[in-house]
């Protein structure tokens, strides 16, 4: 990280990972007998969150120091249209592709521009997707472009550079990287996953019964997710709870969906910090929602359901809502708002290096904001989808056992 052959920087607009990326890195370098101030301070230009980079770049008329920038999650760049990024901040009319196409061709011999592209990982309004790289490289005919040829042509915008390969454009095959390695034990579970979260129980349980199973299991006893967790998560492995930051009647179970994701410190201790320190994420008692925990993964994760991603009463698609006052709104309707919804409990339910414990409460039959009948059928689909339920009796809590007699019928 310390060493390049030329000025380098990874560049991300995930302020958690930058938090985690230069504690980690720092501690390291402490550990070696390394001066902590130095590493600290190598790290502020190896690492650094997007928005800085502009801000410290776009009112200069002179090239940065970077000459080769690793531009993180590049499909979620702002769009030209997104008036709280462009005209706000820098009173420029222009995308974020644009403004950092035009920083570094300031170097006038010669820059480059690594961008790693994901999916499924857009979660807020203004995410333009890869096609705003295409725009911008279309007016800006100095750029050599290297890329796979699944960039081209895709029917989402977050996929497709352009509709037909631009001018100059070099086709590199071993550029697509189609295999995902994030889950461990299974590389079945990332098409379960897509199965499941676009509705299809069938596609999911065949994936499933073809791979012998799925890393993911469910519960309904929030003690349960706890002690199986403990369990599984020896060694040096670790675990944590997670939650969509919209899962707001998760209160009621004791679990807050406000981690304060933009808390440095805070951020840190979870993810580095071991038990008993009751910081870490191995105290099992703070979940981190999607905006603390995406491109961070741990050994074994426990997702927290909430009410804002439910079943439709009819059982045949998702249904996105959110909190407002003392209720659920209205279902969201539009669509790409429900897609950042569903990307929100994809990003949580691939955290997890080995194994995804859900936790989907039994809600309350006496509280409007937490049916029974709404968390049932989020239960019955997953499991319908493959995802096992485990035997949970002993490992209920006292409390858990007299106050229900048996789970419901799945």
């Amino acid at each position: 990280m310390f060493k390049a052959s030329a000025p380098a920087a990874f560049l991300t607009g995930n302020l958690p990972l930058v938090h985690v990326l230069r504690e980690a890195l720092a501690r390291d370098a402490k550990h070696a007998g390394k001066s902590l101030r130095d590493a600290n301070h190598k790290l502020e230009s190896a690492i650094q969150p997007l928005l800085g980079f502009l801000r410290d770049n776009v009112p200069r008329e002179t090239a940065p120091h970077e000459r080769i920038i690793v531009f993180d999650e590049a499909q979620r760049v702002l769009g030209r249209g997104n008036e709280a990024f462009g005209r706000r901040k820098f009173q420029l009319e222009d995308s974020e592709a644009g403004l950092f196409l035009d920083i570094m061709e300031r170097h006038r011999d010669w820059a480059v521009i690594v961008a790693l592209v994901g999916s499924g990982q857009e979660i807020n309004t203004g995410e333009a997707g890869l096609a705003s790289w295409g725009e911008a490289l279309a007016r800006r005919t100095g750029w050599q472009i290297r890329g796979p040829a699944e960039v081209i042509g895709h029917p989402d915008p977050a996929r497709s550079l352009a509709d037909t390969r631009p001018p100059g454009m070099t086709i590199v095959p071993a550029l697509h990287l189609d295999v995902s390695v994030r889950q461990i034990r299974s590389t079945a579970a990332a098409a379960w996953l897509e199965a499941a979260l676009h509705g299809s129980a069938d596609q999911a349980a065949d994936i499933a019964a073809r791979a012998g199973g799925v890393p993911f299991r469910i519960t309904r006893s929030l003690y349960a997710m706890r002690h199986a967790l403990r369990d599984i998560a020896r060694g040096t492995r670790r675990a944590g709870l997670v939650c969509s930051a919209g899962a707001k009647r998760l209160r009621a179970e004791g679990l807050s969906a406000d981690f304060p994701h933009m808390d440095r410190q805070a951020v840190a201790n979870w993810f580095l910090n071991k038990w008993p320190d009751v910081r870490a994420s191995d105290a099992l008692e703070a979940p981190a929602t999607q905006y603390a925990c995406q491109e961070l993964e741990l050994d074994h994760v426990g997702l927290c359901w909430g009410g804002d991603l439910v079943r439709t009463q009819a059982g045949d698609g998702w249904q996105a809502r959110r909190f407002r006052g003392t209720n659920w709104g209205e279902a969201i309707r539009n669509t790409e708002a429900i897609g950042w919804q569903v990307n929100t409990y994809r990003v949580l339910l691939s955290r997890a290096r080995y194994e995804t414990v859900i936790f989907v409460p039994n809600g309350d039959a006496g509280d409007r904001t937490r049916s029974p009948t709404e968390f049932d059928r989020i239960a019955a689909f997953l499991h319908a989808c493959g995802a096992p339920m485990f035997d949970e009796e002993k490992l209920r809590s006292p409390h858990e056992r007299a106050s229900q007699s048996s789970l419901p019928d799945l």
